[in-house]
């Protein structure tokens, strides 16, 4: 997520100096809604996590793929079978220019046919990635659940990695692409309930709005929501893009609810809470300054009282997802499993 927005800011201050400034909100709106539409590098030097794993791991899920509309847009997605896929995690973390640093480590082997899983899945958990990077973001997690008997669907949510869209909308847009999403798998007999939403940052956004449209969903495991939209994408300049002028983004926040044709409240996630107070396992990092714990902590005092709340106090913005050894049982506990049946 990170180094996507340092890239968004690069680009807008040259277009501010293209237009001296002048008249930018609307501009600087535009900018901030524009999709990613990049598939991240695998190894981004100047992003604070890194990732390190063999990307063809990805090529033995097939791609598949679903047309959405307003605006129509063509998602990519990928259904992980439940199987034993022996996976293993190491992590190293280390503080460079007074910011900590990780580097998280995944090997897995593809089950041969014979070792694959044949009894019923446990249910199906969807897992919705962060702003600016893609499904292989949260594949360490897709294996580790399907390992122990979850059927799960990574996507490339619209305007990220491999789908199309020229324009993202926070959320407001995409619970209909991801409606669209559990029908397709319905129509696959690949919906086996419960089904569970697990989501990080943007992701874990989405979850929490989609969860209060969409009754088929009982369960959300929300990893670093943020409260307030344009507070994480101000938190984002105030850490990683000093040298970008504030009031820049201030006047395309404020111009940003138009350009996406919403209310002015309704990029936030509070506002989503105080409408719709769904239930969720709500995780936050104790060293996160993109969505602050006391924020999520605030988010989940607004959701239904059965929500619980999980804080790994050494967790950042970007590393947080891959605690796995602190996440595990907390989200393995939370979601809803049928018996396994032959």
């Amino acid at each position: 997520m990170i180094l996507a927005l340092k890239n968004t800011f690069r680009f807008l201050l040259l277009a501010m100096v293209a237009v001296n400034s002048t008249g930018c909100g609307s501009l600087v709106a535009h900018l901030i809604a524009r999709s990613p539409n990049r598939y991240p590098d695998w190894l981004a030097p100047e992003a604070p996590v890194t990732l390190a794993f063999n990307p063809k791991l990805l090529t033995n899920f097939a791609k598949q793929y679903i047309e959405v509309q307003t605006p129509p847009a063509k998602l990519m997605y990928r259904v992980i079978e439940p199987a034993d896929y022996q996976l293993k995690a190491t992590s190293t973390n280390w503080i460079e220019e007074g910011k900590p640093q990780y580097c998280f480590a995944f090997r897995a082997r593809m089950p041969a046919l014979t070792n694959a899983w044949t009894l019923q899945p446990r249910g199906t958990v969807i897992l919705l990635h962060g702003y600016g990077v893609a499904q292989f973001s949260l594949l360490p997690w897709a294996l580790t659940l399907a390992g122990d008997g979850w059927r799960c669907v990574l996507i490339d949510l619209r305007g990220h990695g491999k789908s199309t869209g020229k324009q993202i909308y926070f959320g407001t847009q995409e619970t209909d692409d991801l409606r669209k999403l559990l029908d397709e798998l319905g129509r696959c007999h690949k919906l086996t309930g419960p089904v569970s939403l697990v989501g990080e940052s943007y992701g874990a956004v989405l979850a929490l709005r989609y969860e209060a449209v969409d009754p088929r969903i009982q369960a959300v495991v929300a990893i670093a929501p943020y409260g307030s939209l344009s507070n994480a994408v101000l938190n984002i300049r105030r850490d990683y893009v000093g040298w970008f002028p504030e009031f820049l983004i201030k006047d395309g926040l404020i111009k940003l609810p138009q350009v996406l044709g919403v209310g002015p409240n309704d990029l936030d996630t509070t506002t989503i809470m105080k409408q719709h107070p769904v239930s969720a396992l709500f995780i936050a990092g104790g060293q996160d300054t993109i969505a602050p714990a006391k924020e999520v902590s605030d988010l989940e005092s607004l959701a239904s009282p059965d929500s619980k709340f999980f804080t790994v106090p050494s967790g950042t913005h970007e590393a947080l997802p891959y605690f796995f050894d602190e996440l595990g049982a907390p989200v393995e506990n939370w979601l809803p499993s049928q018996s396994r049946k032959p």
